[in-house]
């Protein structure tokens, strides 16, 4: 596709309906660059030329047939994708357009797949915008931070406020699923009354779903040598917590996990799939990965990941008959092994596992992170979901620990769900870190 044109909507896609019998899988590709580092972040990602952007994409295009070939996508769709960054607008359409294509070739995807892009105002023209519409991006994530120009040059960002608001113009006639804003509280010289100013004015924009996290001043960042102890003090990130959660919930605004808030039926779909513990793949530079419940991760120096991505491609070669019956893919098996799709007889018995890292994760690992990823979401966790999963009541494994937070008053018990309440959303880590087991 040449730039300045529109791409064909869901060109080389294979779309299903729900209901097939496929597993949905979350689907993320990181693209790690951006225009500069901002002050505060430790996230994988640096600036980059033009050309080694395309390189990045091709090794990208390349991963994604590798997983095919190794049968990592058999009996799965895709029910979501997260480009993620970074700055996945400094990517061109045509680029993005390789990547969504490559991936629908490969994997089914489902007819109301949620596709989501991150993108930060100055990095996108309105030409791109409709570009970005047109290949099939759904939901987008807008990284604005603060709409008050001080704050943002404070955090180091590219942008003011003036271009967000030409951004969201932009997106008016595009009619996307869900917008998004990313904001920040605890920001240095924030006060309540300039968080008051941002959120009002993001709200009078009406998008359908606000994140706003907490700035963690994090270690190896310009910030941490200026703010070592945070940028702002415990009370005053409380008080600003607060405020966003009152008047964002007063605004027509449910929220539906710790930093995340929602009219309904906009929730983000893909990031309740981390939270659900749902099967997900990542792409790229050291995305991480759940899949039938072993965790693993790719590298992130360009170098490793670039030659992972080569023994992936080379390590198979030979049949799955000539490896033996333990490396044919789950669900092959019982067919026969002359049912194996051609892709899948790649070496699942590679030496040396292609990854940075890898832990197959124990069923007291499993109910652990059930546990304190479930809780982030404010409605909770489940009873009847943890015993059809784990055949315990979740008493029996938690039972002391439940107590103790319920007569805390950090912890409710409602309608077959333990969730945290208002005062243990606020204290959150605390909570979670006593259901490790």
């Amino acid at each position: 596709m040449k730039e300045g044109t529109s791409a064909k909507a869901g060109e080389g896609w294979m779309r299903t309906e729900s209901g097939t019998g496929k597993k949905p899988l979350g689907v993320y590709v990181h693209i790690p660059f951006c225009v500069r580092k901002c002050l505060y972040c430790d996230f994988l990602s640096a600036p980059a030329s033009g050309e080694r952007i395309e390189h990045y994409v091709n090794l990208l295009l390349r991963e994604m047939q590798a997983s095919a070939d190794m049968g990592q996508l058999q009996n799965y769709e895709a029910a979501t994708v997260y480009l993620g960054g970074g700055t996945p607008s400094l990517l061109t359409a045509r680029q993005l357009d390789l990547i969504l294509c490559k991936l629908g070739t490969l994997l089914p995807f489902r007819a109301d797949a949620e596709i989501s892009m991150e993108m930060n105002p100055g990095t996108v023209t309105r030409q791109q915008l409709a570009d970005i519409r047109s290949i099939g991006i759904n939901r987008i994530s807008i990284g604005v931070q603060s709409l008050q120009d001080d704050e943002l040059a404070a955090l180091g960002r590219i942008h003011r406020a003036a271009e967000v608001y030409h951004l969201w113009e932009w997106t008016e006639p595009l009619q996307f699923r869900s917008r998004s804003l990313d904001l920040m509280s605890g920001i240095p010289g924030q006060t309540k009354e300039s968080l008051r100013a941002t959120l009002k004015r993001a709200v009078s924009l009406a998008p359908e779903h606000l994140s706003v996290y907490s700035l963690i001043v994090e270690e190896g960042t310009p910030f941490y040598e200026q703010y070592p102890d945070g940028a702002v003090d415990e009370d005053t990130d409380r008080r600003l917590y607060a405020l966003t959660k009152v008047f964002l919930q007063a605004h027509g605004y449910e929220r539906y996990e710790i930093s995340s808030y929602a009219r309904d039926g906009h929730a983000c779909r893909h990031n309740l799939t981390y939270w659900m513990r749902g099967d997900y793949l990542g792409f790229g530079l050291g995305a991480a990965s759940l899949m039938k419940e072993v965790r693993f991760r790719n590298a992130a120096g360009m170098t490793q990941y670039e030659e992972d991505i080569a023994a992936r491609e080379t390590c198979g070669g030979e049949s799955v008959r000539q490896q033996g019956v333990d490396s044919v893919p789950e669900g092959a098996r019982q067919q026969g092994e002359d049912s194996v799709p051609e892709g899948a007889r790649q070496a699942k018995a590679c030496p040396v596992f292609p990854y940075a890292e890898r832990e197959a994760l124990s069923v007291e690992d499993r109910m652990a992170e059930t546990m304190f990823l479930g809780l982030r979401m404010t409605k909770g966790v489940s009873e009847q979901a943890f015993r059809g999963q784990f055949g315990y009541d979740m008493q029996e494994i938690y039972g002391n620990v439940l107590k103790k937070h319920m007569k805390d008053g950090l912890l409710a018990h409602e309608n077959g769900f333990f969730h945290l309440t208002e005062r243990g959303l606020d204290v959150s880590n605390y909570v979670m870190a006593d259901f490790l087991l």
